[in-house]
């Protein structure tokens, strides 16, 4: 995403949300001046925190690109996703769950779409699981957790496997790697509090729910999550928090 494409985009987000950039600038705590240069396209000097923050004072998230030999990581990231999806969904079939995968909704304007959602029948009990190869824009990841969550209580579930919950999860899936362990270590003030359950306790829960749960799952992922090509360069392994 070029400079003059990220501007751009505040400026619709903004505009569609009926905000000043006054309004944006207070919320992200920087100056009104910060704002105008980020939709102009001026942004040598804005940190990364900064946009973040920008960004999420619009209800968004922001993720900046990655050149590789010219060309953007997306596809390369798109299947590390998928990996980690398809991982997340095989271990709840093992437990007996019935998966669903990218299950979408649209509700009174709320849209967006569950990664993996767990139907649990005999238990009457349901998880959502938002699979994230990298951890970034936490506030915008656990305000989409909290929407999903209290769309399957109010009839998502019905809706999709014919019951009505007794109990919900809200799980966070991350590759077991040393860069994701250390990003949730530095985020305990805000995951300690919102997705409290770790490892033994959270695959506890799906084997046998009881109750509500939120917590977090490491997946440990086959390949190292890096770009194949990339992959055949390399002579020595690299430090297993490198993906």
């Amino acid at each position: 995403m070029d400079d003059q494409r990220v501007g751009r985009s505040l400026w619709v987000l903004r505009r569609g949300r009926g905000l000043r950039q006054a309004d944006v600038a207070i919320a992200a705590g920087v100056s009104q001046s910060v704002v105008s240069d980020i939709e102009r396209g001026r942004l040598p000097g804005v940190t990364l925190g900064t946009l973040r923050r920008v960004f999420g004072a619009v209800d968004a998230g922001f993720e900046g690109a990655v050149l590789w030999r010219g060309h953007g990581l997306e596809r390369a990231l798109d299947a590390d996703h998928a990996q980690l999806v398809g991982l997340a969904s095989e271990r709840l079939r093992r437990d007996g769950w019935e998966a669903m995968l990218e299950a979408s909704y649209s509700v009174y304007g709320e849209r967006g779409s569950i990664d993996v959602l767990g139907g649990l029948h005999d238990r009457r009990a349901v998880v959502i699981e938002e699979v994230k190869t990298s951890l970034v824009s936490i506030d915008a990841t656990l305000r989409k957790l909290d929407e999903k969550a209290r769309l399957v209580r109010d009839g998502l579930c019905r809706e999709r496997f014919g019951w009505d919950p007794s109990c919900v999860g809200r799980v966070l899936v991350l590759p077991d790697t040393t860069t994701a362990r250390r990003a949730v270590a530095r985020e305990t003030r805000t995951l300690g509090i919102a997705l409290p359950m770790r490892g033994g306790d959270v695959r506890s829960w799906l084997r046998r729910p009881d109750g509500d749960l939120a917590g977090v799952l490491f997946l440990p992922v086959g390949a190292r999550m890096v770009p194949a090509a990339a992959r055949r360069r390399i002579h020595r392994p690299p430090d297993p928090g490198y993906r």
